[in-house]
């Protein structure tokens, strides 16, 4: 991964950052998928740089999903209804 992944996503789009064995990421990359908004997925087992924004976004916690949105806002496992409406704003 470059670290152009870890600026800020275009917009109408997401940085999601994810783990392999994650139930809630894999239900909102469908839903997403679903609703046809485009994201970009970092797998935080791989990426150290990526480990440090999910806890620096968590109070210290590597919580998945979390997502990056192109204002430079964060959310953690949000519900589709809400990336909606953020991507919206």
């Amino acid at each position: 991964m470059s670290a152009s992944a870890l600026k800020h996503p275009v917009p109408g789009s997401v940085t999601m950052f994810s783990t392999s064995w994650c139930g809630y990421c894999n239900r909102l990359k469908a839903q997403m998928g679903r609703e046809g908004i485009a994201f970009t997925e970092v797998n935080i087992e791989d990426v150290p740089e990526a480990v440090k924004f999910v806890m620096d976004a968590n109070d210290g916690n590597q919580t998945v999903p979390t997502l990056l949105f192109p204002d430079g806002s964060s959310a953690t496992n949000p519900s589709i209804n809400e990336v909606k409406k953020r991507l919206a704003s």
